[in-house]
């Protein structure tokens, strides 16, 4: 069975939809959640799932090997969910095409830094777009620039406001993240 640990900076809804889904597989577990804002809401998410959920700080991550050592103990993938710090090289060169982010958009379309959340759905509503959806890819050294595992779109409509298209994309994400996870473990397992 293959280890998860996940990244999350926020809410956690991704990171608890993938710990119940892994709890009921036999492909992989979720052995760590990591999150860099100690009042995010991952933590009770987490603490409910009965699931490890740690925070750290950005020198954990950038100038010891804290976390890089922390992951080569507990991941064999790593999932970003909703976390808005860039990976650094060095934890991108153990863990190669084994780090595997969302994005709230049809990339290349809408990503970069500072494209996440509201941030996304206001430049999608802004620019009158007809569609959008979600981008499951591969972690490289630039922000949404990895390789494209996955993608799926949704229709939207004039009337829709950024909240609305906020919720498509959390059914779209709710629906596909863990199963593209699974299929990617899986694939390389196989």
């Amino acid at each position: 069975m293959k280890r998860i640990v996940i990244f999350a900076s926020g809410s956690g809804t991704n990171a608890e939809n993938i710990i119940k889904f892994f709890n009921q597989t036999k492909t992989a577990k979720v052995t760590q959640v990591l999150c860099n804002n100690e009042h995010a809401k991952v933590f009770d998410r987490c603490k409910k799932l009965k699931t490890n959920c740690l925070y750290f700080k950005k020198s954990d991550l950038l100038q010891e090997n804290t976390i890089l050592n922390l992951l080569k103990d507990k991941a064999d993938y790593i999932i970003l969910a909703g976390f808005l710090w860039k990976i650094p090289q060095n934890i991108i060169d153990a863990f190669p095409h084994k780090i595997i982010n969302i994005h709230p958009a049809l990339l290349p379309k809408y990503g970069g830094k500072g494209m996440y959340g509201m941030h996304v759905h206001k430049a999608v509503k802004e620019n009158k777009e007809t569609e959008t959806g979600i981008t499951i890819h591969y972690v490289n050294a630039n922000y949404d620039e990895g390789d494209i595992i996955f993608q799926v779109k949704t229709s939207l409509v004039d009337t829709d406001t950024p909240e609305i298209i906020a919720q498509k994309i959390h059914i779209l994400e709710q629906n596909h993240f863990p199963q593209v996870i699974e299929n990617v473990i899986s694939a390389k397992n196989a």
